[in-house]
């Protein structure tokens, strides 16, 4: 798919400033597509929007169609009536400048509980109508996910292998008495997805109007304790009891030196491929309806993927096995059409990696952090981009570029240095500078960058599990200090938007 010159920040939801302990979807992430607008930008890249599990990681959400419950926006519920202020009074003292998940995630669901006893009490007749359509639309994911959540709450947390095998193994008289054992909480998990939907859905018409396009992610593999998993077993390695037989990770790269073990279950993809990638269609046609472009999370292993063996404690044991191949995007581009795609085609890459995504025509990514290892043949240079790839200062996976600078070594320093015309205080916009002019289709850099971050601001540390997804902007930044610097680089690298005229600025 053919994109034009464009430009734009990466900042998940989560990470967006506010009064309630992790960003929402309401007004503060309006005020942030502002922002974005006049800054002459068009692009928004979040990451996955699932509801997160273990870890806090959106990379290993319950459901690859559901939504994230804890960035639902409360004032848009205090706004509507299903709030009132006495719900919110117990509000934790939540810190600023990071999420608390474990402060958070306890009482924001204790208030959407809350929301759904006021939805009951008053039944506001538009509203159940609007429910009751979204409950149809989505039953072929949402019944299986609400029950799974239920379930999951009533075993106080505990994954589904270690659940009554009748519940493990999805015996059909266990389901119903459970259905209806739980239909209360059944019912409360919808009602979220419910709301989560809605206010994204316009939150999305909301940056249509002002000319941004929503970067979306889709991670390749699935977290085991998921909905996806327990309601399509048949579609992974698994053993009798549900437990995966080998996971998926990657070997030693430059990101972590004994490999990342990430420990989802890996796809049988003989038997997506005897259903015609259905479970894939559904997949990206859900994901399809929240954004505009998908980055496809870790695309190398569509050729070739990293086999664990399940029990190992890092990933430096395994074997490279086939992905799907040309098979699978020629069946999803017979079944769903040209989609708009981004591959992610870091980490060891090798050449039928590359011949596939040639083949179909879609852009890479290039990393401007990697790139000064001293050869000037780098493909990570800014100089040897070819136009069709998205070009980043970092990614969430990286450290800040601030942070990076600070601890590369002295070689890549200098280089650095030499190669961007810059001394020490002016390294992270030189970076910037170097992304946004280079002839990549799209330039992105993440807001920590702009900012001038050092470490502390970093979103993920690859193989670390804890500690991590819990940066938050600071709120100042929408007061709009940075927009003509960033407006400015969109001019001046050609990345404005054609109707960038029509662009106001925000009040």
């Amino acid at each position: 798919m053919k994109f034009e010159r464009a430009a734009g920040i990466l900042l998940h939801p989560t990470s967006l400033p506010g009064y309630w302990g992790i960003g929402g979807i309401g007004l503060i992430a309006r005020r942030w597509i502002d922002f974005l607008a006049s800054a002459g930008c068009t692009l928004w890249q979040v990451l996955p929007l699932g509801p997160t599990g273990y870890g806090d990681s959106p990379y290993q959400a319950f459901s690859s169609f559901a939504g994230n419950p804890y960035i639902i926006s409360i004032e848009s519920l205090l706004e509507e009536g299903l709030l009132r202020t006495e719900d919110v009074a117990d509000r934790p003292d939540f810190p600023e400048d990071r999420v608390d998940f474990g402060m958070l995630i306890p009482w924001k669901l204790a208030v959407l509980d809350r929301a759904y006893q006021v939805f009951q009490q008053r039944q506001p007749a538009g509203l159940m109508a609007e429910l009751e359509a979204f409950r149809e639309a989505n039953h072929h994911w949402l019944d299986d996910f609400a029950l799974f959540m239920a379930l999951k709450d009533a075993h106080g947390g505990r994954p589904w292998t270690n659940w009554d095998p009748s519940l493990r193994s999805r015996q059909p008289e266990a389901l119903q008495a459970a259905r209806e054992q739980f239909a209360v909480a059944v019912d409360r998990q919808v009602f979220r997805q419910f709301l989560f939907y809605r206010q994204w859905n316009e939150l999305k018409k909301y940056a249509a109007e002002k000319g941004i396009k929503i970067i979306g992610d889709v991670p390749i593999f699935v977290a085991h304790d998921s909905a996806d998993v327990w309601s399509h077993p048949e579609l992974f390695y698994l053993d009798e009891k549900g437990n995966p037989t080998v996971v998926a990770g990657v070997p030693p790269d430059y990101f972590s030196p004994t490999g990342q073990l990430w420990g989802n279950p890996l796809y049988r993809w003989d038997v997506h491929k005897a259903t015609g990638y259905q479970w894939w269609q559904d997949r990206l046609k859900a994901v399809l309806q929240m954004v505009d472009i998908i980055r496809l999370d870790h695309f190398r292993g569509f050729a070739g993927y990293w086999e664990v063996p399940a029990g190992m404690p890092t990933a430096e044991i395994g074997r490279w096995a086939p992905g799907p191949g040309a098979d699978f995007f020629e069946k999803i581009e017979q079944a769903l059409g040209e989609l708009p795609l981004i591959a992610e085609d870091l980490g060891e890459i090798t050449d039928d990696v590359i011949e596939l995504r040639e083949r179909f025509g879609l852009p890479g990514m290039k990393i401007v952090q990697f790139a000064f290892g001293g050869d000037p043949d780098e493909d990570f240079l800014p100089h040897n981009y070819p136009r069709n790839c998205v070009a980043y200062t970092g990614t969430h996976d990286n450290d800040t570029s601030l942070g990076w600078y600070r601890t590369a070594p002295e070689k890549e320093r200098d280089f650095c240095r030499r190669y961007l015309g810059r001394g020490d205080d002016d390294i992270v916009w030189g970076m910037i500078r170097a992304v946004w002019s280079s002839v990549a289709m799209f330039a992105i850099a993440p807001i920590q960058d702009f900012l001038v971050q050092d470490s502390s601001a970093r979103m993920n540390f690859p193989g670390r599990t804890g500690g991590n997804w819990s940066y938050r902007m600071p709120a100042h930044v929408l007061e709009g200090d940075l927009i003509e610097a960033i407006r400015d680089f969109n001019f001046l690298y050609g990345r404005l938007p054609v109707k960038i005229s029509e662009v106001e600025l925000p009040v």
